[in-house]
């Protein structure tokens, strides 16, 4: 097949694979910034470094636009196993947890699938839930989001939350367990592998643990940013092609290759666009969210605050840590009316990226597709989604990421916004809301849309 766009793919690649822009950009926001965990010196910062190379990429309308949003501040944690033996537990808190002091037995729920739930239900009352990191547990087709497994915890009118990271020497794994933005109303902590080994042991030697947790953590209103920058269209200027990543990590590591891979891959394809992409007919717009990690409120306040100019979006490709060392593929998020036009693209750029069909929640592009966006991201489909690694924690640093993944990602996402913001023809339109609810209710999604509806009564009725 012919490519149309192969002096431009040259160009393009050519200069991805041989700078070391990307990189030095990585080093910056992982070394001098840190985590960039919403409310710190090092969020702001990151925010003002990528607006600067946004303007001196040569995009045009870069700004930043306020995000509000309920934040939290890291303090002491303390696991204390108090009954049938005295033993002091490493951990630390998850982000949104309140603050407390309290005692009261554990239950085992396993890798906290729904049907671990449902299995337990009677008995989970006035207890604190001990669950695995898996995000796929065996017998399910979807992932169980660490938020999930805490809701469903929640719901059960248990007491408090452990979460053991599952896989070995990497120690306590964190996430964000608020909802829509408000805290957590029961404490969530996690530990390490080894540790959670010992206490299932423990419990079924023993029958029952009763534990104390203790910590001091705090609440209070902030403001985060997103930045926006864009290569305007010279036909249709109002129709865009978006690109986009969230740059806040967590608190405990630089947040290298999640989200910071992502960000570079997202800024390479922006400079490389802006150098040689001409003439284009749509607008790519280039969109870095803040405080993903405590809720994607970043991009729920995009989708708040320019509600009315959505139906202008032809595209969405969310490239959240797309420059880790898992395949290039791309997920199209329920749009099957798309194969074709992606195959043909395979076959232009002479990838072999898969394409897969399916979604989540737990990334920026789920509230553009609440919002009937059309969106995709560049997600491993090939592989078995089983965890993070040593992502979330204190091991996700700069010597993680490799330059060719980062590379790799950049290109792709290029040459897709290329390609997609050049088609006469887009095969898919945006979803009304019948065709949003339908979506959320296939088989394989169903039961996270009646847990999700059941979360959000849970906490209006908290506030």
């Amino acid at each position: 097949m012919l490519n149309p766009h192969l002096p431009l793919d040259q160009k393009i690649t050519g200069d991805i694979y041989t700078s070391d822009e990307a990189m030095k950009n990585l080093s910056k926001l992982c070394d001098e910034f840190g985590s960039r965990f919403g409310g710190t010196k090092g969020e702001r910062l990151a925010a003002e470094f990528i607006q600067s190379k946004l303007e001196d990429y040569g995009l045009d309308n870069v700004h930043t636009e306020n995000v509000e949003y309920l934040g939290w501040t890291r303090g002491k944690a303390s696991l204390e196993i108090i009954t049938p033996i005295m033993k002091s537990i490493p951990c630390i808190s998850l982000p949104h947890s309140p603050p407390v002091d309290l005692e009261a037995e554990i239950i085992n729920l396993e890798d906290g699938a729904p049907a671990d739930f449902d299995s337990k239900s009677d008995n989970i009352k006035g207890k604190i839930v001990l669950v695995t990191s898996v995000f796929s547990p065996k017998d399910i087709k979807r992932w169980v989001h660490r938020k999930e497994k805490y809701g469903r915890s929640l719901l059960a009118d248990a007491k408090g939350f452990i979460f053991i990271n599952h896989y070995r020497g990497y120690g306590p794994a964190t996430g964000g367990i608020g909802f829509e933005g408000q805290a957590g109303p029961i404490p969530g902590i996690s530990i390490s592998l080894e540790d959670g080994e010992f206490i299932k042991r423990l419990l079924e030697r023993q029958g029952l643990i009763k534990i104390r947790i203790k910590t001091s953590d705090s609440l209070s209103h902030m403001i985060s940013w997103n930045i926006i920058g864009d290569l305007p269209g010279k036909v249709f200027p109002k129709e865009v092609v978006m690109l986009g990543s969230h740059y806040d990590g967590h608190d405990i590591s630089q947040g290298a290759v999640d989200p910071a891979s992502g960000v570079i891959a997202v800024l390479e394809a922006a400079r490389v666009l802006a150098k040689y992409g001409g003439a284009l007919a749509r607008t790519i717009r280039f969109a870095f969210w803040g405080v993903e990690e405590i809720g994607l409120l970043g991009s729920k306040s995009y989708v708040k605050e320019h509600f009315d100019d959505l139906k202008n979006i032809r595209f969405y490709l969310n490239m959240d840590a797309a420059g880790n060392g898992l395949p290039k593929d791309i997920n199209l998020h329920g749009w099957p009316e798309l194969n074709a036009t992606f195959e043909r693209y395979q076959k232009e750029m002479r990838l072999d990226f898969a394409i897969g069909q399916n979604f989540h929640d737990a990334s920026d592009h789920y509230p553009l597709l609440l919002a009937g966006i059309i969106t995709g991201g560049i997600e491993a489909v090939r592989a078995t989604s089983t965890g993070r690694g040593y992502g979330h924690t204190k091991y996700d640093t700069f010597d993680k990421v490799n330059q060719t993944d980062v590379r790799a990602a950049a290109a792709l996402g290029a040459r897709l916004a290329l390609r997609i913001a050049s088609e006469d023809v887009w095969p898919a339109k945006q979803r009304n809301q019948a065709a949003i609810t339908n979506l959320l209710n296939q088989p394989d999604q169903k039961d996270l849309n009646d847990f999700n509806q059941k979360i959000s009564a849970y906490f209006e009725k908290l506030t």
